[in-house]
């Protein structure tokens, strides 16, 4: 319980100390215009209450992350609370916040516009590719799991146990259309008619999920894992190394690629600069904090990490399933349902901002208005089409195995074009560059040690491998560096 209560102090902390902090180094300033002013547009440049913003941007990010990423990174032991906060403070906190504040000073701009600014036209090119691909696999893997969650509820043998495609089930087929055409009002809709209404909404029922949950830990009969040692505790240790699966598995917890994705939505609906602290700081913290409340009872529910393991193997890693159980035991029978609808909420509220996201970026880049509904029926529907295939044809495992990799990949790339904005700022850029370096070496491991990608037998030669490429990466932006201090930094 110490381990848990000082993490969750630290993670709050952080948002008065570090939180302030950042915002001397950005230069936050009331006083300059922001994007829902100066590019009004009624459709996603639309100014919101700070409230609603900070919300609606918890649901952007949150997903099914701080909750399942949550339970399966618990499997590896306490070690996963200091991946969570420090994390959480350190890595995702600093990353949502100056890519969200890099989008305002720069007129809602949309992530791989930011990382070309920044990395160069090259890296803006793939990152086009990259980020809408990565958009629309997110789509896909938020409107899959929400769909299996409610068809399992609803009790129909006729259409259940009738399978249509691929495994596919009627219900749940019918389950996916129907959230399909919720997605696709979603994304086509102005940003204040459906998402600025009902997310806030969702908003409290994941914090009413959350909290319900600490109530339980802290008043019930369970008793949270102490962190000892950095020992590697999931059954089959040998097969999931802390570096880098822990660091993959529980990503929206401490630090997400996709989050830079969702921050322009934001950046071009809030009315002044001071508020980004609270809406893209603030809602990372919150999310960290989430992450730290559901890994803390996936430890303590089943009596230690073993018994956690036990029931993840029990269940073919379904941490759905899980999640069910723990909130009929903590909250009861109806609160639980409360539960399920946040879980259910939060997975499709990111699923449609994904969708979305891919839309303006694709418009971004081709230069396509986006006020004309027609304009924006026509960049959306390729986008759909290729979230469905994605679904009928890719099993869940796959999905999100290449999801968490992208994902922190983007983190990746985001980062590094952080440590140049700040390096050009003349501020002290290693607040970026020391997280840079380490999800760099994060993601190039991964590549080496998953058996989904080179799966190197060698563990010791794959991190060798890593190291050496990460070595290659902070050589490049050292020489990049000299060179911008030799012929003058160009504008930030």
């Amino acid at each position: 319980m110490i381990t848990f209560l000082i993490c969750l102090a630290l993670l709050v902390a952080a948002y008065f100390t570090y939180g302030t902090y950042l915002e001397r180094v950005c230069g936050i300033d009331e006083k300059n215009p922001v994007p829902s002013a100066t590019h009004f547009d009624g459709v996603d440049y639309v100014p919101m209450p700070r409230w609603r913003t900070f919300l609606i941007q918890l649901l952007n990010i949150a997903g099914l992350g701080p909750i399942f990423g949550a339970i399966l990174g618990a499997a590896y032991g306490p070690v996963a609370f200091l991946w969570i906060t420090l994390g959480g403070i350190f890595f995702g906190a600093m990353h949502d916040f100056v890519a969200g504040v890099i989008s305002v000073k720069q007129d809602g701009l949309s992530l791989p516009e930011i990382i070309g600014r920044y990395l160069g036209r090259g890296a803006k090119l793939f990152m086009r590719l990259f980020t809408v691909g990565l958009m629309i696999l997110v789509g896909a893997v938020f409107m899959s799991q929400p769909a299996e969650l409610i068809a399992a509820k609803i009790d129909c043998p006729t259409l259940d146990n009738h399978i249509v495609v691929n495994g596919f089930s009627a219900m749940l087929l019918i389950v996916i259309g129907v959230i399909l055409i919720y997605y696709v009002i979603a994304t086509l809709l102005p940003v204040d008619k459906l998402i600025g209404r009902i997310y806030p909404i969702f908003g409290f029922a994941l914090f009413f999920m959350a909290g319900g949950i600490l109530v339980a830990l802290l008043f019930g009969d369970y008793t949270i894992p102490e962190l000892t040692s950095l020992r590697n505790q999931i059954a089959g240790a040998e097969n999931f190394p802390i570096m880098p699966t822990l660091f993959t598995t529980i990503a929206c917890g401490a630090i997400s690629g996709f989050h830079a994705t969702q921050s322009p939505l934001m950046a071009r609906c809030i009315r002044n600069e001071k508020e980004c602290k609270s809406v893209f700081f603030g809602a990372m913290i919150a999310e960290s904090i989430i992450a730290l409340i559901w890994a803390a009872i996936a430890m303590a529910f089943w009596g230690n990490v073993e018994g956690l393991n036990e029931a993840l193997g029990a269940s073919a890693n379904k941490a759905a399933i899980l999640v069910d159980e723990i909130a009929n035991a903590t909250m009861g029978r109806w609160l639980a349902y409360l539960v399920i609808f946040g879980v259910i909420a939060a997975a499709i509220t990111s699923g449609d901002t994904a969708f979305r996201s891919a839309r303006l970026i694709v418009a971004d880049f081709m230069g396509i208005e986006q006020k004309s509904l027609a304009k924006r029926v026509a960049v959306s529907l390729p986008i759909f089409a290729l979230g469905v295939i994605i679904i009928l044809f890719l099993d869940f495992r796959t999905m999100w195995s290449y999801f968490a990799w992208m994902n922190q990949s983007l983190a990746v790339f985001t980062l590094w074009a952080i440590t140049v904005y700040l390096f050009r700022r003349g501020k002290w850029f290693y607040l970026a560059m020391i997280p840079a370096l380490v999800m760099t070496y994060v993601c190039v491991s991964y590549i080496f040690v998953s058996p989904i990608m080179a799966g190197m037998e060698n563990r010791t030669l794959a991190y060798l491998c890593a190291g050496g490429v990460t070595l290659v990466v902070l050589i490049y932006f050292v020489v990049l560096f000299r060179k911008s201090v030799i012929h003058g930094k160009s504008a930030a």
